[in-house]
């Protein structure tokens, strides 16, 4: 029996043809950047206050600069023990029988008195446009604003579940085109929404497809790269999505209009489709489903272009997880030691959308320019790729793991109890837990692959990561809503979770150097499997000839 991976060391497992499709796969995690936390760009929410039509008229008629007709619109309220103009609130003025003066000294306001906003809102937003400003999104109805990042993790929540299901069962390059062509379309409806609610409901279809097709296109790199690069691989195809952070406040800078900026995150999910002509099918899909034929053509042709020859092994490949048993959600609860793995996992996926998202959405109502602090803030994301990578193989999962989570709370605290005045230091502090969030949110993606036994891995994966949407929907909630509070509250709780996660990694088992289970009992019974490796070892050199085994030992010492 050949297997694939047998027959990808003939076809080369890295060679030229995977690093081409791997590169245009990549793409893929840019544009995504821009629709994940996109919000803080299309719903800034700039200084507000009360419009009064008679003011703006008295205004343009008197010559008033902004903060002079403001001043007359909106009283002072006492906010956290400092006065300030307030958003929400107007005075009540009949401008109509005021006298007709154009001297603001000699209009006392201070004994009016106030009410809601009746005639909207002005924006201080320098001639931008949000989605807030033109559908005035503020005050009673600031709300609003968390639901474009709710519903946007709804669709990652139905879209990640219904792709995989559609990936398995009709192939990872459909799955992939056919999702890219829904967030071709979904985009460009957002962009053109008439209304708040329209906007809603494009954005949930919209989130319906990105992930589905970046989860898709994670696992066909994965399948046609030889097994001791899909780490790498994996973690170099997230790593591209900080590239994406990075050109989004850039884009933002000079796209002023929330609509346009839709479109040009959108336009690149319209040229993936043209992946149709560049990227094969995975031949271990194709194996699967029991279409050999077409997987050995597209093999011999990956072989062609990796300038490799392949022997006539390829015509025994079989599936070497065709025998695998059906999984069921009982499984990953069952027993002891696989209940525990399920509930640890799914609590740092939720944990880890809820700090990063949180962590990036904060940019957005800290006050200060928000282009150069995302920027800076996205910078730190690159490290954590090359910390992963240098650290998993000479010290292991666990602690790499934990301490990420562990360094993220303690800089959340740190930060939220650091003065303003000291802007620098608290920024460094916050790009610190920045850094360690990103590589606990990279490291569960295959921490959960390490910890399932084969016929459970897909299933176990996709039942976790849903706490990630789940923290998604929460994350904006949590963070506009107790903001209000206290600007810092957010961190605390974000930085509490963070705590817990890193704690509850320490009593997952190390995975580095152990062969992935293949069974529920190599999970329960982990003793088991080492003692049997230690048999077949012995075994193996029982089998070989004496001169053979002596060869193996070590030289003696003088």
């Amino acid at each position: 029996m050949t297997t694939f991976d047998d027959i990808l060391e003939e076809a080369g497992q890295f060679g030229r043809c995977q690093k081409r499709i791997f590169g245009l796969l990549c793409m893929v995690s840019m544009p995504w950047a821009g629709v994940y936390v996109g919000i803080v760009f299309q719903g800034f929410t700039p200084d507000h206050w009360c419009r009064d039509p008679a003011v703006v008229e008295r205004r343009q008629a008197c010559g008033w600069s902004l903060a002079e007709s403001r001043s007359l619109t909106v009283p002072l309220v006492n906010s956290s023990g400092v006065l300030q103009q307030s958003s929400c609130e107007q005075y009540e003025v009949d401008w109509n029988t005021t006298a007709l003066t154009c001297d603001t000294q000699e209009l006392d306001l201070s004994t009016t008195p106030t009410g809601a906003c009746k005639g909207g809102w002005e924006y201080d937003y320098e001639g931008r446009n949000s989605f807030v400003t033109e559908f005035d999104l503020v005050c009673s109805d600031g709300w609003l604003v968390d639901m474009y990042q709710a519903t946007l993790n709804v669709g990652f929540l139905i879209g990640s579940i219904a792709t995989g299901y559609l990936a398995d069962r009709f192939g990872r390059k459909i799955s992939f085109l056919m999702s890219n062509l829904l967030n071709g379309i979904a985009g460009i409806l957002v962009a053109v929404s008439p209304n708040y609610v329209a906007l809603l409901v494009f954005r949930t279809l919209y989130g319906f497809g990105v992930k589905g097709g970046w989860v898709v296109g994670y696992v066909l790199i994965t399948e046609i790269v030889g097994v001791e690069h899909r780490r790498t691989v994996g973690v170099l195809y997230q790593m591209f999505f900080s590239v994406g952070i990075l050109l989004l406040p850039l884009l933002a800078y000079f796209i002023t209009d929330w609509r346009w900026l839709q479109v040009v995150i959108t336009v690149p999910y319209i040229l993936f489709v043209s992946y149709y002509w560049f990227v094969p099918e995975s031949p271990r899909w194709l194996l699967s489903q029991n279409k050999k034929s077409k997987a050995i053509e597209i093999t011999k042709a990956m072989a062609k272009e990796n300038k490799r020859t392949l022997s006539k092994n390829i015509e025994n490949l079989t599936d070497d997880n065709s025998d695998s048993c059906t999984a069921s959600f009982m499984d990953l609860i069952r027993t002891p030691k696989m209940r525990k793995h399920t509930l640890i996992l799914s609590f740092n996926w939720f944990t880890s959308a809820v700090v990063y998202q949180g962590l990036i959405m904060r940019l957005g109502i800290l006050g200060g320019n928000v282009y150069i602090d995302f920027l800076i803030s996205g910078l730190v994301e690159f490290p954590a790729a090359f910390l992963i990578l240098f650290t998993i193989e000479r010290i292991g999962r666990r602690i790499p793991f934990a301490s990420a989570n562990i360094v993220a709370g303690a800089a959340c605290f740190i930060t939220a109890l650091i003065p303003d005045s000291m802007f620098w230091f608290k920024m460094v502090v916050a790009c610190i837990g920045r850094l360690g969030i990103t590589m606990s949110f990279e490291m569960v993606v295959f921490v959960n692959t390490e910890l399932y036994p084969t016929f459970v891995r897909n299933l176990g994966v996709s039942v976790c990561s849903t706490l990630c949407d789940v923290g998604g929907i929460v994350a904006p909630f949590l963070l506009y809503r107790l903001a209000v509070i206290w600007l810092e509250l957010p961190l605390i709780i974000f930085g509490s979770l963070a705590f817990v996660a890193g704690g509850l990694v320490l009593l997952l088992p190390e995975t580095r150097g152990v062969p992935l289970p293949e069974t529920i009992d190599d999970i329960e019974f982990p003793e088991k499997v080492k003692e049997n490796a230690a048999l077949k070892k012995q075994q193996l050199a029982n089998l070989l000839p004496n001169n053979d085994v002596s060869t193996n030992k070590e030289p003696a010492t003088v």
